[in-house]
């Protein structure tokens, strides 16, 4: 079946500036962490691509180790750019990165530049494109020198094989390092991508300071915290959740009675707004236009367009903002 786009997904989706560049991002984008690796099923996965393209989504998150096994997700996603998403190639954003274990060896993660440009070399192959919109050094590299790391995305850009560079998970020091790095090279560091949530503030600390002074942008990664701040679990742990499978990135000892009680009383403020905690929590993320795009992961069309329809209220009152503050500490 050929793909045709929804000729109407420009008209709802909010798009933001990336710190000083020429670039927009939708507010939302699509993270291809989960759900789109080999072991998943395909169609599902294509579903929820065309869904998230037909609302706006045109950012598409991807990392060389996504899957598993890892590379798939890269694999799938080519699938579907050459048959169905080539037409629209030049109307999206298509983000990867590298710093993980991805090979065996002393040259298969981190941020060497050896590393950095071979993985980009395999990436592209796996999704059959000449470039990717950005590349990321996906963690810092504690025994590679910082001015290495930098090094190789300048020639990245260089090279032709992205437009854009980006970190992510770099603290405060370590990203204004990198932005000075990248500044004397002549290539400006686009965006940081730090996971941030109300349950993982982290960033508040120093990092939003950073990237606002320096004109960069950041897209948040697990907003929702893996589904905790969303309705799943307000009465539990369900048995198909993520906190109740091995081997997942939320421990179920987290979903501890007290964070529980915090997911009630923050999910009562939303249905008070007209919204899901899902979509509150993404709107608190996106406030204060001090975050350029939420990324969601999803396993069901359903979610992507639940988690879309936060942008039809992104406003807090001071007297809202201020409740979800007592919550937290409470």
């Amino acid at each position: 079946m050929t793909y045709t786009a929804n000729k109407d997904r420009y008209r709802d989706m909010k798009y933001n500036r990336v710190g000083n560049s020429g670039l927009l991002l939708p507010a939302i984008s699509l993270g291809l962490w989960h759900n789109f690796g080999g072991v998943d099923t395909y169609e599902n996965g294509r579903a929820m691509l065309h869904k998230a393209f037909d609302l706006g989504i045109t950012h598409f998150d991807l990392a060389n180790n996504y899957g598993p096994p890892p590379g798939s997700a890269e694999e799938m996603f080519g699938k579907i750019m050459k048959t169905e998403f080539a037409p629209y190639r030049d109307e999206m954003v298509i983000s990867t990165k590298a710093g993980y274990h991805m090979w065996d060896g002393p040259y298969g993660e981190w941020g060497s530049k050896k590393y950095l440009i071979a993985s980009l070399d395999q990436s592209l192959k796996r999704m059959g494109l000449d470039y990717v919109d950005v590349f990321y050094s996906h963690r810092p590299d504690p025994n590679t020198p910082l001015e290495e790391t930098m090094g190789a995305l300048d020639q990245i850009v260089r090279q032709g094989k992205a437009l854009y560079v980006g970190i992510s998970s770099y603290d405060a020091v370590q990203t204004a390092e990198a932005v000075k790095i990248l500044n004397d090279l002549g290539t400006p560091l686009l965006i940081h991508q730090p996971s941030y949530s109300m349950f993982n503030r982290w960033i508040e600390d120093g990092l939003q300071d950073v990237l606002s002074e320096n004109g960069v942008g950041s897209i948040a990664f697990c907003p929702l915290e893996q589904g905790l701040l969303t309705n799943k679990y307000i009465s539990g742990i369900p048995s198909d959740s993520r906190a109740a499978k091995a081997n997942t990135f939320l421990d179920k000892d987290r979903v501890t009675d007290q964070v529980l009680n915090r997911v009630r009383h923050l999910n009562e403020l939303a249905v008070e707004r007209g919204q899901n905690l899902a979509q509150m929590s993404l709107a608190w993320v996106l406030r204060e236009g001090r975050v350029t795009s939420a990324l969601i992961g999803a396993s069901k069309v359903s979610q992507i367009e639940e988690n879309v329809a936060a942008i039809n209220n992104l406003e807090f009152t001071a007297e809202e903002l201020a409740r979800i503050e007592e919550i937290l500490k409470n």
